[in-house]
């Protein structure tokens, strides 16, 4: 008597750790995307981040194990990032530090490495040989880097990376049409509370430190003092040069008003005639996404990732020139057909833009690669 073949056994899941850094809140939000997109394909993950971050992201509710890692490199919190690693068929660490720290975890062990470059990390003189020693580290233990814009490609490519490749993350999600019609619907009260009732209003969000450019808002703001009604400026953030950048608001006597941290940013953007980043450098502005998909005029420094993010849907002048930065925005002020164009420009240029689901079939499909070559 034949004995009946016995099936294959279905292969195990791919089991993935996903490293985190000292974190932006970007950075966070799309381990979070990306994790419930694995898990939804079937992948085991684990998050390594520290303490607080399960609490602010809530990693465990869409099905991700979570590791709380102190992201530091002490020998403590690399032997603990090692043992979190045990198990895994492929690490991915996400930002530079997170780069460093999984290549010491993962040291004299055959686990393919995929760091994610999601912005640049901003050092000037003896830090900035640090930061190149750095990158030149992680480029070189990577399998793969994605870079968030071809310029982080580029970067890493430069400091020895075998494998680089671009990988924009989605944006944030994108709200609904109820979300629209709500906060413009709120739109004139809001203008009201601001002190802009009856003038043009310009938004900036962004933390007050040095990269943020906000010093060369100020110094373009007095290019529309003299228009009338008289255009308001509100910066929503916080950071160490408030008390630098205030001083500065009352001395010259500009029509900017420091908002501190907001939580409720859509509605600002609604209220908006334009929208401000005026930053050093930026891969993939998470204002400037926001700007585009809700149809608010978008002026930008052309650094970093903007041009290929915005296209033709955004004006955009060099980085510290506050001349150009006022024109452009006296410009617009004063055509509001362009501004109409632009509006229209900038919800068809976010319609291109990958949505969650791209993002995670991407990532995937370099770890179904990595898993390929190991095996």
């Amino acid at each position: 008597m034949s004995s009946t073949p016995t099936p294959p056994s279905a292969p195990s899941p791919l089991r993935t750790v996903q490293v985190l850094g000292r974190g932006s809140a970007g950075s966070a939000a799309h381990v979070h995307a990306l994790s419930a997109g694995l898990v939804a394909r079937g992948v085991r993950v684990t998050v390594c981040a520290a303490p607080d971050a399960e609490d602010a992201y809530g990693f465990t509710e869409v099905g991700a194990g979570f590791e709380r890692i102190p992201p530091r490199t002490d020998p403590g919190s690399i032997a603990a990032l090692r043992a979190a690693c045990a198990d895994a068929d492929l690490v991915h660490a996400h930002g530079l530090h997170a780069g460093l720290r999984a290549s010491l975890a993962l040291r004299a062990r055959r686990v393919p490495l995929v760091v994610t470059w999601h912005t640049k990390v901003h050092s000037e003189g003896a830090r900035a040989q640090v930061t190149r020693l750095l990158e030149r580290r992680v480029a070189r233990a990577s399998a793969v880097v994605l870079g968030s814009c071809a310029e982080l490609v580029r970067r890493a490519r430069e400091r020895g990376a075998r494998d680089a490749r671009l990988a924009p993350p989605a944006g944030p999600r994108p709200r609904s049409e109820e979300e629209y019609a709500r906060e413009l619907g709120r739109r004139e009260k809001r203008r009201a509370e601001l002190g802009a009732l009856g003038r043009p209003l310009l938004l900036a969000v962004g933390r007050l430190d040095a990269h943020q450019g906000h010093d060369v808002l100020l110094d373009a703001a007095h290019g529309w003092c003299g228009l009338d009604p008289q255009p308001l400026l509100v910066v929503a953030g916080e950071g160490p040069l408030r008390p630098a950048l205030q001083q500065r608001i009352d001395a010259e006597g500009l029509p900017v008003r420091l908002l501190g941290r907001r939580e409720d940013v859509p509605g600002l953007l609604a209220a908006a005639d334009l929208v401000l980043v005026a930053g050093r450098w930026e891969a993939r502005s998470v204002l400037a996404q926001e700007a585009l998909r809700g149809g608010v005029p978008l002026v930008a420094t052309d650094t970093g990732g903007t041009r290929e993010l915005v296209g033709r849907a955004a004006e955009l002048v060099p980085y510290g020139d506050a001349p150009a930065l006022a024109r452009t925005v006296v410009g617009l002020l004063d055509d509001p057909a362009r501004r109409a164009a632009l509006a229209d420009a900038g919800r068809a240029q976010a319609a291109g833009w990958p949505t969650e689901d791209d993002t995670v079939a991407q990532v995937l499909s370099v770890y179904d690669e990595l898993a390929q070559r190991q095996g």
